[in-house]
């Protein structure tokens, strides 16, 4: 057998396991944001903490990864039976909301691999339903979870269980889902085994690393290919929520052989709103760019990081320093992260990276009390919207873009479980930029709410529209309306409100840029 089979072989083993923790994790659930919607990774690292296979989940959450692996791991040593549990974006995390678990898999006596899922709650405390509120101190976006060992020798602590929920809304639905994650986890101690007995531990060791060392040479080879060169771009954030606006994001990006260098040290301070965004959600959103420049026959894992270097300022806006505000980093800033290293790779690929997409996850969050069942509730969601146009192709319409890789809450089910209507759910028409290849088109989504809700709005690119290229015009920018039978009443793009019954709010998401300049001869139309 050929080593290049072989190795394809392994990668999808191990993919193999990540994938079934996931669709354990799904299946075992409680709450839509991660039953149907599936904010949720699933991962198996080496027994340094080394990414070593994926599902095919959230890039933010996996591209942080190996920077969590590798400041929790050597102050919590992992025995057989335990399993660690965090959430605090000092700590490597990403965001309140995103909690992760990480178990140990011993097989011979030997710490042989590590298991680890990440799943975003519907809520984890802090000041407004669903954990995802406009504010100044993480403190208030929910509960800090620092490294914990929540089992230890296959024993749960049900008294840290307890009342680490209790801080929680909706505490059994919360306590549901993190059994789910443990279960995930238990599912990966499952299979592994049937790994070893078949190809023996050693041989599975040898694969590892014999796989990072392959997809860190398909990377190098990736980078050796662009243009060396210095390549600077910047964009900017709309505002933080509290009066400061255009916050700047600016890249240096350095292309030297087979390794590329990011310098994000000249961005804007850290600032008041939570879309400060912490070194990890950064080198993930670095990540995934690169990673998009591979072939897909390449395994995905910690090999491929290695070619990559990210630099931050500590203080700045991409390297906060505790307590700031951190929610919108993970979900918006990140979003903005791969908009303004697509910008400069445009430079060196003009034929290879398209426009600028939606630039956003329009996050919205919401709770309550239900008139009917009288049961607190909770929801959260992000919402779709236009894909950049592409060198060949027009951009996708409704998608989910770039550092979200979700789906959509269907219609029933949120009808279902919440008092809530959706009253609208469509494509947002003239929304993608003009161009040779034009760019997607946005999302209209309207809720109707049946009774009082608290709803916490991140949304950007209200004020800076996503960028064509090449001629391409930009993307629409997005809208927040309140519609009450006095009319329609624009809203910020981060806020946080009370709103009462028969309120409708209308979610408008942005559309993708053009590429390309729009030949009209062609076309037999005149630019008007």
């Amino acid at each position: 057998m050929s080593l290049a089979l072989e190795l394809s072989i392994f990668a999808k083993l191990f993919a193999a396991v990540a994938e079934e923790m996931g669709i354990v994790l799904r299946k075992s659930a409680f709450s839509p944001n991660i039953k149907e919607r599936r904010d949720y990774s699933c991962a198996l690292c080496t027994a340094a903490g080394e990414l070593l296979a994926q599902a095919a989940h959230i890039p933010v959450h996996l591209g942080a990864l190996p920077r969590t692996m590798a400041r929790v791991l050597p102050e919590f040593p992992l025995g057989p039976g335990d399993v660690l549990i965090l959430n605090d974006p000092y700590w490597g995390g990403t965001h309140l909301p995103d909690i992760t678990v990480i178990a140990p898999f011993y097989s011979e006596d030997r710490l042989a691999f590590h298991l680890v899922n990440r799943a975003h709650h519907a809520d984890v405390g802090g000041a407004t339903p669903g954990s995802m509120p406009l504010a100044r101190d993480l403190r208030d976006e929910g509960v800090i979870i620092p490294p914990t060992y929540l089992c230890r020798g296959g024993e749960i602590d049900e008294t840290f269980l307890s009342s680490l929920t209790s801080q929680m809304r909706v505490p059994e639905e919360r306590r549901g889902d993190l059994q789910a994650q443990l279960a995930a986890l238990h599912r990966g101690q499952e299979r592994l085994p049937a790994l070893v007995s078949r190809y023996r531990l050693d041989k599975l060791l040898t694969m590892s690393q014999t796989l990072l060392g392959y997809s860190e040479k398909a990377m190098r080879g990736a980078i050796a290919s662009i243009p060396e060169g210095e390549y600077l771009f910047e964009d900017y954030l709309d505002d933080d929520g509290y009066g400061r606006q255009d916050l700047a994001i600016r890249l240096t990006l350095t292309i030297s052989g087979d390794t590329a260098l990011l310098d994000f040290r000249q961005s804007d301070d850290q600032t008041e709103g939570g879309v400060n965004a912490v070194p990890p959600v950064v080198e993930a959103a670095c990540y995934y760019v690169f990673l998009s420049l591979l072939a897909e026959e390449y395994p995905i894992n910690q090999g491929c990081f290695r070619p990559l270097t990210t630099l931050t300022r500590t203080g700045s806006l991409l390297d906060p320093i505790f307590p700031a505000a951190v929610a919108a980093g993970n979900v918006e800033t990140s979003q903005r992260l791969v908009d303004v290293v697509l910008g400069a790779l445009a430079q060196a690929l003009p034929e290879v990276i398209p426009a600028a997409s939606q630039g956003t996850m329009n996050n919205v969050a919401f709770g309550g009390r239900d008139p009917e069942t009288g049961l607190d509730f909770t929801y959260y969601e992000t919402i779709g919207g236009g894909l950049g146009g592409r060198p060949g192709s027009p951009g996708l319409s409704g998608v989910h873009t770039h550092m979200t890789n979700t789906r959509n809450t269907p219609v029933e089910v949120l009808e279902h479980d919440y008092p809530v209507r959706l009253t609208r759910y469509a494509l947002r028409e003239g929304s993608g930029g003009a161009g040779k290849f034009p760019g997607g088109l946005g999302i209209i989504r309207e809720f109707e709410f049946l009774t009082e809700v608290t709803v916490s709005l991140l949304t950007d690119r209200r004020r800076q529209a996503p960028y064509g290229l090449h001629g391409g015009q930009p993307g629409a920018k997005g809208e927040n309306v309140l519609i009450t039978t006095d009319g329609e009443q624009p809203l910020p793009g981060k806020v946080n409100l009370t709103l009462p019954p028969g309120s409708r709010l209308s979610i408008r998401t942005p559309g993708g840029g053009g590429w390309g300049e729009k030949d009209w001869k062609i076309m037999g139309l005149k630019d008007t």
